[in-house]
């Protein structure tokens, strides 16, 4: 490259040319959360998923846990034990796989419409694009390195156990080179927003006009049919007026999902 840059011949104006990666670190715990699973562990008795949280600010482990398979009936009753101790973040980040979105054009689920509930605003990461969940990417590495690649379990109970001690390890005694050598342990404290047992109802502002979403994901407005997506199916949607007229934000609790536009052509 320096070679090629002393000849004149790559113009550091082309816009083919490299970008540097824009990072980004949150000022807070638990303003947000990054979520993935890393790839299947193997044991003699089959293969486990672990799924992992870390908060973006302090690169705390939340959750190091094995699970059978990555369905929102095995996700959604860890990430309950998860806010309970814890508390609530503010946005969670995660992919477009399952169970959380299946791609970008239908990026909700039955979990994700169930994290809105909540009141946590779910963001998902560019497609093709890790760098976006780099630090939990960066996790998986780590947790590659100093336990997956060194052991074999005979079941996930035993993976479960190492994990748990491994993660005792990662958050309270080994220093992080990106905290200045701190323990992760150092920099968090839980939410102060408690996870709620019951969730709270589905209410908006006034001025903003209230859809129940039928079974086929879709709504009528004006009269007219909208379609967004099926995990919303019995759930009241709201529609906010946009400065331009005859453009609406269809709101589900606090978070925008789509955008629409009653001036296009039916």
């Amino acid at each position: 490259t320096q070679i090629l840059h002393r000849h004149g011949l790559i113009n550091p104006e082309d816009p083919g040319g490299r970008q540097d990666w824009q990072r980004f670190e949150s000022a807070v715990p638990n303003h947000l959360w990054q979520m993935d699973f890393k790839g299947p562990v193997g044991t003699l008795a089959g293969a486990w998923y672990p799924l992992t949280i870390l908060d973006d600010y302090s690169r705390f482990n939340l959750c190091l846990r094995a699970l059978p398979n990555q369905q929102t009936t095995e996700v959604q009753p860890v990430l309950t034990a998860t806010f309970r101790r814890y508390g609530l973040p503010d946005t969670l980040l995660a992919d477009h796989g399952s169970p959380w979105g299946s791609d970008p054009e239908h990026p909700y689920t039955p979990l994700t419409v169930w994290l809105m509930r909540l009141q946590i605003q779910v963001s998902h990461s560019r497609p093709y694009h890790p760098q976006t969940l780099g630090k939990d990417e960066r996790f998986h590495r780590t947790l590659q390195g100093e336990l997956l690649s060194r052991c074999q379990w005979p079941d996930g109970a035993h993976l479960q156990e190492a994990f748990d001690s491994w993660r005792q390890v990662y958050n309270f005694d080994r220093p992080h080179e990106a905290l200045g050598l701190e323990v992760p342990a150092s920099r968090y404290q839980p939410s102060l927003r408690s996870f709620p047992e019951s969730l709270p109802p589905i209410e908006y502002l006034p001025g903003v006009a209230v859809r129940k979403v039928q079974q086929q994901g879709e709504f009528s407005f004006q009269g007219r049919t909208f379609r967004i997506s099926k995990a919303f199916c019995g759930y009241p949607v709201g529609l906010q007026p946009t400065f331009i007229d005859g453009v609406f934000d269809v709101l589900f609790c606090h978070q925008k999902i789509i955008q629409i536009d009653l001036r296009s052509p039916l």
